[in-house]
């Protein structure tokens, strides 16, 4: 497994974690982007061992390389002077070194590909790190309206199925019926008033009645009786 695919599995697993524990997105994306820098950390520090290693290979096999180098100019010296035991001891060790360069080489070869595929690798991660924190503020500010959104649902159900709503629409027939109450105090205190004046009035009619049957007879006001 690379690295890449490790820090990659760790982030899975941590998202997973607080999203499974956590209940506020927003401290879910801060503690992820927390989490991937942490892991971004530690990436590059491995991808710096790397290039270590490759730098330390590339000097190793170069040193090799040089002493096989050096020991064949030192064989050719030796043939030259009439001296084949001494040319071949130094092709013996021109070749151990020689050996040795080439086993080196082969490393750092490798380690070369090695350490490309990692800063591609933390290239990549770092875009992403880089595109969620560019994500972060469009996402706490889709999840605080979603949360404010939410509150105010739950509120108007609540006021809709009962509580505070329903008592106030209790209060307002309450003052309603003490309203009709009023109205009909008021219209009897009206009624009463005008059966006066009726009264009154009819007393009157009555009154002139009498005096017009009175007068009709010869017994009116000052009148001797007949």
């Amino acid at each position: 497994m690379g690295v890449l695919d490790r820090v990659s599995t760790l982030l899975r697993a941590n998202i997973n974690d607080l999203i499974s524990k956590a209940e506020d997105p927003e401290k879910v994306i801060r503690q992820l982007l927390l989490d991937m820098q942490n892991q971004l950390i530690q990436v590059k520090t491995q991808v710096a061992a790397s290039i270590a290693d490759e730098r330390l290979l590339q000097k190793r096999y170069e040193d090799n390389q040089k002493k096989a180098e050096e020991w064949q100019r030192k064989a050719e010296m030796a043939v030259d002077r009439g001296q084949d035991d001494l040319a071949k001891e130094a092709l013996t060790r021109r070749r151990t070194f020689q050996e040795t360069a080439d086993g080196f080489k082969v490393q750092w070869t490798e380690q070369a590909a090695q350490v490309e595929q990692l800063k591609e690798a933390l290239g990549q991660l770092e875009a992403k790190i880089s595109e969620a924190q560019t994500k972060k503020d469009l996402l706490i500010a889709r999840s605080r309206r979603a949360k404010a959104e939410t509150n105010i649902r739950q509120t108007l159900a609540g006021v809709n199925a009962g509580g505070a709503m329903s008592e106030f629409e209790r209060m307002e027939e309450r003052v309603s019926e003490q309203e009709a109450r009023a109205k009909a105090y008021a219209e009897l205190d009206q009624d009463t008033l005008e059966t006066r004046f009726r009264e009154l009035e009819e007393e009157d009619q009555v009154n002139r009645e009498l005096e017009e049957l009175k007068a009709k007879s010869g017994r009116g006001s000052g009148a001797p009786p007949a």
